[in-house]
């Protein structure tokens, strides 16, 4: 039962940032920002880590390419970019001490190298129209910061159930 838990809560924190999109007041600030949730990428570099980095990948390439097809209009750019991120942050972590705050503070690096790698794809097949100066105040720091809150909440229940997971893989 431990092995669909994961699969679950993937598929829930999917549903779950579009829920909140959807709910997150526009006007708030004036509406001059952009609060993007990465709720779904987070936990699956945390999966990369504490779980298995093979399900990490596998499931980056699936919640991508769904994401590709429910919220963008072109096929391909989190298909690519959400297997990138976590295989990126694998090896980084391969590098350093693996402790929570270290494991947080790489995966809010890793949603900005996502959202500024999803930001270039975008200008170069010319659907962004913003420079990156814009971007970076009206769309990137609002995300790292609400991303960062998320992080703050669920890092420690998100490193207990992805271990779960991967003891529950290595007694199968």
């Amino acid at each position: 039962m431990k092995r669909y838990l994961v699969p679950l809560l993937l598929a829930f924190l999917f549903v779950f940032e579009g829920l909140f999109a959807q709910l997150w007041p526009a006007d708030w600030f004036n509406g001059d920002y952009i609060f993007v949730p990465r709720f779904l990428i987070i936990a699956l570099l945390f999966l990369s880590i504490y779980g298995s980095m093979k399900h990490g990948i596998m499931y980056g390439f699936i919640f991508g390419l769904m994401f590709d097809m429910v919220y963008t209009e072109i096929i391909g750019i989190y298909l690519f970019m959400f297997p990138l991120a976590v295989y990126i942050f694998w090896n980084i972590m391969r590098l350093v001490d693996t402790n929570i705050i270290v494991v947080s503070v790489v995966s809010i690096i890793c949603v900005a190298l996502l959202e500024s790698g999803v930001y270039l794809m975008n200008l170069l097949i010319h659907i962004a129209n913003m420079d990156f100066s814009s971007f970076s105040k009206i769309r990137l720091i609002p995300t790292l910061i609400l991303n960062f809150s998320f992080i703050l909440l669920f890092a420690y229940p998100f490193k207990r159930q992805f271990e779960k997971f991967a003891d529950s893989l290595r007694n199968d």
